[in-house]
């Protein structure tokens, strides 16, 4: 099972982009899919998940400027990024847990990452 994420990028202060990520494998079910950034010198945070089910957990930081979404029939994600700020420049790794696949149970996968850059 591999997470395979893409659409980062560069783009201007208040630009947007839209980040995905595929889960792809033999997969039977996956409960969480989401995603994590980390800037320079910074912790890696939690930015947004999406369960199954549709409920989600949004960072703060990012609530009313990020939409997560998610295809169940596809296993893939997608991060609408709106009104981006420089803050927001870090790379963004795509991130799956308690996932079902091949008759193997995995806790947590992650994705590459994929660079963010808002800059002007």
């Amino acid at each position: 099972v591999q997470l395979q994420a893409s659409g980062g990028g560069l783009v201007l202060p208040g630009g947007s982009l839209r980040l995905s990520c595929a889960a792809s494998g033999s997969i039977d079910g996956i409960n969480g899919m989401g995603w994590y950034r980390q800037a320079p010198g910074k912790q890696r945070e939690l930015v947004a998940i999406i369960y199954s089910g549709g409920s989600t957990n949004v960072a703060d930081s990012a609530k009313g400027r990020f939409t997560i979404s998610r295809d169940n029939a596809e296993n893939t994600i997608y991060l609408q990024m709106n009104s981006l700020k420089p803050e927001d420049t870090a790379t963004y790794y795509c991130y799956a847990e308690n996932i079902y696949a091949g008759g193997t149970y995995y806790f947590t996968l992650w994705g590459q990452g994929t660079l963010v850059t808002v800059s002007s």
